[in-house]
């Protein structure tokens, strides 16, 4: 999921130094949720990890 947010961020970048406002504004819309998506999911798997190894 970090790759792809990582790939939507640069498409973003690349959009905007071409001029495409919209396509760069809706790239960087869809990197920053999935990037949000990655730590929600990472924040969760830690948090797992550490009651299973735990108990």
């Amino acid at each position: 999921m970090l790759k792809w947010a990582l790939g939507f961020f640069v498409l973003a970048l690349v959009a905007a130094v071409f001029g495409f406002g919209g396509i760069a504004g809706a790239s960087a819309g869809i990197a920053k949720i999935l990037f949000i998506g990655f730590i929600v999911l990472a924040v969760v798997g830690l948090i797992a990890g550490n009651l299973r190894s735990n108990s």
